[in-house]
């Protein structure tokens, strides 16, 4: 295997470098794209093979309720590198962010392409340390004029402006070009393995001398490609709502093999006693269909995944290992976020000289008294997600306080408060419960958002909704329904794909539709019923084009279908919808005499002639 020729830069660098302060620490940061917090086996996870990630949980300080600051990856790599909240920055999404389409509400705020050069990166602040500084993996913040060297890394291997590998396997390249620092490659060799022995390298050559070395690794991101024989070890056929994706168990076995090597590196380097290692990810787990008809991963018994504001989608791993420091197998509940590591890592390196950190207040704290067992003063953490994801999510905000957890939906203003505490799945909706608790997170929520100047998805004058198609069919899928009340919501994850949990009778689904021809259409309804919950009676009543108020339309008796997800199609009566233009369709219960209303798929409207 080709070995990079660091050690020259390297020593070149330490050249230039002051002495090294005896009590400075190195830092390692692990930043592990989309794994889920469940993935690894120190959080819960019996099919995955993380022994290496689980020692050093082990080894040090286990963070449960840790949180990446955004629910997709570059806004979060702008939050670890800053210090800040990304809204402070101008990165809300993905570079460069999902195009605006005709089936949105709203359209997304304008975001900034890469990180500001003005802005003063943990890297900046370290060098200034007598630190030498590498990131060995993904960028995501920026290409020509904005890459790592530019930002305070002194080495920068395969990081540049794009979200995902060039390719998993060598020659790491495509059409668009090569990855920095890996143009020499032996033929089928592993990006993450490949990763792994650039940092043995670099650790090598930096011994002497205190170094920061950020590990962005692009696993397990998708698209999912792994070494043969790791897949051929998981002889399971892949099953919707579980963990049991073989490449994608594969990707994490090579992964954590990777975080592996550096720690055994450090040990036989005798490194390991003055040196801080975190781990981490940049959001939660790919839960839906983008990950394949099984998603990626499956985060249970957090909600959702990765794009989403529920708790699959931002609470992710956080694990120290700091032996001075950190007392072994330790766990902790205290809140934390990904805005913290700048300070924590500031106050961790700080010697007799502190020289000024410019680049504006940081939001983030010092974690530095949590390694020591100490407790935080408690605070809210904020989320600002003005975006329509790849993975399903449209756009919202939350915030959490404490046990309370508040998530708004920027499309209609809808409140979800829950405990996160008791109810770690998001299933309850309490907002109806404990008004007080969350008028006052909307509050603080407010005040925050203008605090970080955060800018809000405004109308979309091109709306065009759920558009006939060439024959006249309307097709409204569960995913494009506003949903008003409590419990009902659409549950995105492959095994699912409904609207769910209706156990409120008050609580209506509506779905907006475009007609570029009037007529008279059957109605079907794509629905599935457990047993002991049919005969619920359910209205269907239509907005017309500028009017203000439902006109009635017809009633159903949903059917019992033996499963909720056991789903049948039912023409249950025709619908005169006489003009061209935009309306509404709204579900309404009337009755529910068993334990939930349905799961409702789909709607679909057919012209009769």
């Amino acid at each position: 295997m080709p070995r990079p020729a660091l050690a020259a830069l390297c020593l070149l660098c330490l050249a230039l470098r002051p002495a090294r302060a005896a009590d400075a620490p190195n830092v390692v940061l692990f930043v592990i794209d989309d794994l889920g917090q469940r993935d690894l086996g120190c959080y819960g996870s019996t099919f995955y093979k993380t022994p290496n990630v689980d020692r050093m949980a082990k080894d040090g300080l286990r963070f449960t309720d840790f949180y990446a600051a955004c629910p997709v990856c570059s806004p979060t790599r702008a939050s670890i590198m800053t210090g800040k909240y990304p809204q402070r920055v101008g990165i809300t999404d993905w570079i460069p962010g999902r195009k605006d389409t005709p089936d949105q509400r709203l359209k997304r705020p304008d975001i900034r392409n890469e990180l500001p050069l003005e802005e003063v990166t943990i890297a900046e602040a370290l060098k200034k340390r007598g630190y030498v500084t590498a990131i060995m993996g993904k960028w995501h913040l920026g290409g020509a004029g904005f890459e790592p060297t530019k930002q305070g890394f002194d080495i920068n291997v395969a990081g540049d402006q794009t979200g995902t590998p060039r390719s998993y396997f060598a020659p790491f390249e495509n059409k668009q070009g090569k990855m920095p620092g890996l143009e020499k490659a032996e033929p089928g060799e592993y990006l993450t393995d490949r990763l792994a022995a650039e940092a043995e390298t670099f650790i090598a050559a930096n011994k002497d001398k205190p170094f920061f070395l950020y590990l962005p690794h692009y696993a397990v991101h998708t698209p999912l490609r792994a070494k043969d024989d790791i897949v051929a070890k998981y002889k399971v056929t892949p099953k919707a709502g579980s963990q049991s994706n073989p490449v994608y168990a594969a990707m994490v076995e090579t992964m954590d093999e990777a975080v592996g090597r550096v720690l055994r590196k450090l040990d036989e380097l005798k490194l390991s006693e003055n040196t801080l290692v975190i781990f981490t990810s940049d959001n939660g787990g790919l839960a839906t269909t983008e990950g394949g008809p099984t998603g990626a991963t499956f985060n249970a018994p957090l909600r959702e995944g990765k794009g989403f504001l529920y708790e699959g989608g931002v609470r992710v791993a956080g694990i120290v290992k700091w032996p001075k420091v950190v007392k072994p197998g330790t766990t902790t509940d205290q809140v934390a976020c990904s805005i913290d590591l700048f300070d924590t890592i500031l106050e961790a390196t700080r010697g007799k000289e502190d020289p000024d950190v410019a680049g504006g207040p940081r939001d983030g704290v010092s974690l530095v008294p949590v390694f020591r067992g100490q407790q935080l003063k408690q605070r809210p953490v904020f989320w600002h997600y003005p975006h329509y994801a790849n993975q399903g999510s449209r756009p919202g905000g939350a915030v959490r306080l404490g046990d309370h957890k508040l998530v708004k939906h920027y499309e209609d203003g809808r409140l979800e408060l829950f405990d996160v505490r008791k109810d770690l799945s998001e299933t309850r909706n309490i907002v109806g419960q404990q008004p007080a608790v969350a008028a006052e997170l909307s509050k603080e929520l407010a005040a925050w958002l203008k605090d970080v100047g955060a800018k809000m998805p405004t109308p979309n004058p091109d709306y065009r909704p759920n558009p006939q198609a060439k024959d006249g069919t309307v097709t409204m899928h569960a995913r494009t329904a506003l949903v008003t009340g409590t419990q009902l919501r659409f549950e995105p994850l492959p095994h699912k794909n409904t609207l769910g949990f209706w156990t409120n009778k008050d609580d209506l689904a509506s779905f907006d539709f475009t007609l570029d021809a009037g007529g008279t259409f059957a109605v079907e309804v794509l629905q599935g019923c457990g047993k002991g919950s049919g005969g619920a009676e359910v209205d269907l009543m239509v907005r017309d084009p500028g009017a203000s108020d439902p006109r009635p339309g017809l009633t159903f008796t949903v059917k019992d279908t033996g499963g909720f997800q056991t789903f049948e199609a039912r023409e249950v009566g025709t619908l005169k919808l006489e003009k061209a233009g935009r309306y509404t369709l709204l579900v309404v219960p009337k009755t529910k005499p068993g334990p939930a209303v349905m799961d409702l798929r789909q709607v679909v409207l057919k012209p009769v002639k």
